[in-house]
């Protein structure tokens, strides 16, 4: 069966160019160690671009007073002491070197009068402390660490989807991928894999992430047997683009908020002072998503089914100084001035808090070999991330994940490949081309957003979740059946059909989770169990697959030491 396919080798595979993915590059090319890095799609595009606001580090140049155990403090209180405490504690000890580290290498970020990086306000954080290139940090961070890597010579793969990742007695040995452009096979070796590939935003119709977002890097860790955690924590940004259809879901940068931006219903009330009035427009993301929802659902959203969100009560050269992303993208895609008359804004798939259940120091996951960092891995953020949070956890992460990779690959005994899980993912990936119904991927695409949008989505029942199940296992057989046309060139019907499979394994495991967790906390909100539970405090859902069926168990939440609990009971 087996056709001609490339093989390529490397001790470390970085599947994913994000932030995590070129952070644990770089770090596992320091080492000394030969590095592929594969990505979906074109270097440079990934989600850590969206992270606009800034990167989250108590470098107190701004609030003297401002340290690491405020920030860690900030951090598991935004997450509902659902954290991994760990990696909360190590994420605020090591953020500022990581940004100071990032200048270094040439970052450009905005500054204070006496030429310290500037900081600014976000919700959750008790100080202003996310260290910022007005709202384009994600764009200024990757280039960063792209041009870094490019000067370092790491060898990237781009237009390339790895499908599975291949084993040898129950530890990584590689990984199996294909070019999207030509549909030709590669088989990369490796010592060692860190999963960068990020969330799983594309299973939602109202999303902030594009077409890569499907959840690869989850599924093909969980086909490998790693476990999944925490995966019903999914977070809606309260703000996205609602206005016209071709836009919905773009983010618009919590940045807008953090710099004064008011929300006000269609009757022009402030009414963030009813849900948080201490916090208002700075309160958690989680709340102020909800509270949108909730003024749209009781009938005072704006015509277009959302909330104003408004900055025009700031001077237009400050607005365009501050925030030059925001005001070209509604001047170009919606035709709205902000400087001059508000934005209409909704709730939108964002981010997972959980994924990938990995080890706080090393971000090894249950498979010896495979790492995982960024928004693939669960742990750090609990049951809500606080805004800002992301791109340090990018750099912290996916450095110590490079590390901890580099120095697995330089242990590891030689591995092999037997060609039966070759020729089975290539029978799988060319499935497909022989479905000959009059099923398509994309029907199939459009209807899982749909169940997830609305019975999945920012409030959950248990009999919404219950049918979800249902018709999931519905549009699996669909899926199954779901037939594509032409060759192997430039298609991306066919592509679809890879990522639907990956989408079904975490669109299951978030909600199985959901339908586990009888209580609300942080993003999972259950409107028949509306209050916190003192009994899921303690407790991580874990998603594992046992001869070919999904599974579920309950791991105990980590007892935090004696000295970080003193840091959580201050004020």
């Amino acid at each position: 069966m087996t056709t001609n396919y490339e093989t390529r080798e490397h001790d470390v595979l970085i599947i994913g160019a994000g932030g995590a993915g070129l952070r644990a590059s770089l770090e596992a090319l320091t080492q000394g160690a030969s590095v592929g890095v594969v990505c979906k799609s074109l270097l440079g595009k990934a989600h850590t671009v969206m992270a606009e606001g800034g990167i989250a580090a108590a470098m107190a140049n701004v609030d003297a007073a401002d340290n690491w155990k405020t920030h860690f403090r900030d951090t598991m209180r935004g997450g509902k002491f659902l954290n991994n405490w760990r990696m909360a504690q190590l994420h605020a000890q090591e953020s500022p070197d990581r940004v100071r580290e990032l200048e270094q290498w040439g970052a450009l970020f905005d500054r204070t009068e006496n030429g310290d990086i500037l900081q600014r306000a976000f919700g959750g954080h008790t100080f202003k402390r996310l260290c910022h290139v007005g709202d384009r940090t994600g764009l200024e961070m990757i280039r960063t660490l792209q041009d870094r890597g490019v000067q370092q010579g790491i060898d990237v793969y781009m237009e390339c989807t790895v499908t599975r990742l291949l084993t040898d007695n129950g530890r990584v040995a590689g990984a199996f991928a294909y070019w999207r452009e030509t549909g030709r096979l590669i088989v990369f070796k490796a010592k060692s894999i860190v999963i960068a590939t990020g969330g799983i935003g594309k299973a939602w119709r109202i999303t902030s992430n594009s077409w890569e977002y499907t959840g690869d890097g989850m599924a093909i860790a969980y086909e490998a047997g790693a476990e999944l955690m925490d995966m019903e924590f999914v977070q809606f940004h309260p703000t996205g683009m609602v206005w016209p259809p071709g836009v919905q879901g773009i983010l618009v940068t919590e940045a807008v908020r953090g710099e004064g931006g008011i929300l006000r219903n269609k009757a022009g009330e402030r009414f963030m002072e009813k849900y948080d009035p201490k916090r208002m427009e700075l309160s958690t993301r989680d709340v102020v998503a909800r509270s949108i929802y909730t003024e749209v659902k009781e009938g005072r959203g704006t015509e277009h089914g959302g909330a104003y969100l408004d900055i025009s009560h700031k001077p237009a050269e400050y607005v365009k100084k501050k925030l030059p992303s925001m005001y070209h993208q509604f001047k170009e895609l919606a035709d709205v001035d902000i400087t001059k008359g508000p934005m209409e804004v909704g709730p939108t798939c964002h981010y997972m808090m959980g994924g990938i259940r990995v080890d706080a120091e090393t971000a090894q996951s249950t498979v010896p070999g495979l790492f995982a960092a960024g928004e693939a891995a669960a742990g750090l953020h609990g049951s809500n991330r606080l805004g800002g949070n992301s791109l340090s956890d990018l750099l912290v992460f996916g450095r110590r994940a490079g590390l901890s990779a580099a120095e697995y690959a330089k242990r590891a005994s030689p591995t092999s490949i037997d060609s039966v899980q070759i020729e089975q993912a290539e029978k799988e990936l060319l499935a497909p081309f022989s479905n000959t119904g009059p099923e398509s991927p994309y029907a199939v695409h459009r209807d899982l957003q749909e169940v997830m949008q609305n019975l999945v989505g920012i409030y959950r029942t248990k009999e919404d979740l219950q049918r979800a199940l249902v018709e999931l296992e519905k549009l699996k057989v669909r899926a199954a059946k779901a037939g594509v046309e032409g060759s192997r060139l430039f298609n991306p019907g066919w592509h679809l059909s890879c990522d639907l499979k990956a989408m079904f394994i975490v669109s299951e495991a978030v909600t199985h989770s959901a339908l586990a967790r009888t209580e609300s906390r942080g993003a999972h909100s259950r409107i028949d169990y509306p209050n916190l539970d003192s009994v899921w405090e303690k407790k991580h859902n874990i998603i594992f697959g046992e001869s070919g069926a999904m599974k579920r168990r309950e791991l105990p939440v980590e007892e935090l030491p004696e000295e970080l609990k003193q840091i959580l009971a201050q004020d």
